[in-house]
């Protein structure tokens, strides 16, 4: 197989993965819908800086590093999912509280920043990912790579997360989910809450479950 198709079908199976539902679409729809466009994109970008962080580890061989060393990858799993649940709880909790719509200045740049961590955080909670890049990357990457392909990975796995993330906060970001969401909020941030939450806690019960201490 060819470098270039090597490239292809890393990309579409990232690009598959990336479009899984889960904690990363939850946050960046909500963000969007709740806070508007430059909010999603502030989150989406976020998460393209996890995956390529991800991404990065894997190709070090860090994912193979933490299957061999199972107690800092339980220890991983455990805070990923704990801080999955802090962000349900947090958006749970805020379910009754009115919108309030920036409009610039000082304070929109902290709340762009902060969308941005916690878009980031919300990508490297689940060390899960870096072992299925690892697992990409083992199964089709030959033994010695072209030069070229190993250095477009990373930019790949940013352009992939934040493209595919992109196109979500731009979706959700348009005045007729924002409208849906200002009649419904309380409702949809419970639900959206609770299933962040739910997730957490799952990881960090599977973490609890097989911990080797």
């Amino acid at each position: 197989m060819s470098s270039q198709m090597i490239f292809v079908s890393i990309l579409g199976a990232i690009l598959i993965g990336a479009m899984s539902p889960g904690p990363s679409f939850i946050l960046v729809s909500r963000t969007a819908i709740a806070q508007g466009r430059s909010a999603g994109v502030a989150a989406a970008l976020g998460m393209g800086l996890g995956g390529a962080c991800l991404g990065g580890l894997a190709l070090l061989g860090l994912s193979t590093l933490l299957l061999r060393a199972e107690t800092v990858f339980v220890l991983v799993k455990i805070l990923g999912g704990l801080y999955l649940v802090y962000i349900g709880f947090r958006v749970f909790r805020h379910a009754s509280t009115p919108l309030a719509f920036e409009s610039g200045g000082p304070e929109r740049a902290r709340s762009l920043g902060s969308n941005l961590v916690t878009g980031l955080f919300i990508q490297l909670s689940n060390p899960k990912t870096v072992i299925v890049y690892g697992s990409i990357f083992a199964a089709l990457l030959p033994a010695e790579p072209e030069r070229w392909l190993m250095l477009a990975l990373v930019p790949m796995l940013f352009g992939i997360e934040a493209g595919w993330y992109l196109v979500v906060a731009l979706v959700f970001s348009a005045s007729a989910p924002r409208r849906a969401y200002a009649r419904a909020k309380s409702w949809i941030d419970r639900t959206a809450g609770a299933v962040m939450a739910g997730l957490g806690a799952r990881l960090a019960a599977e973490g609890i479950a097989s911990r080797v201490w």
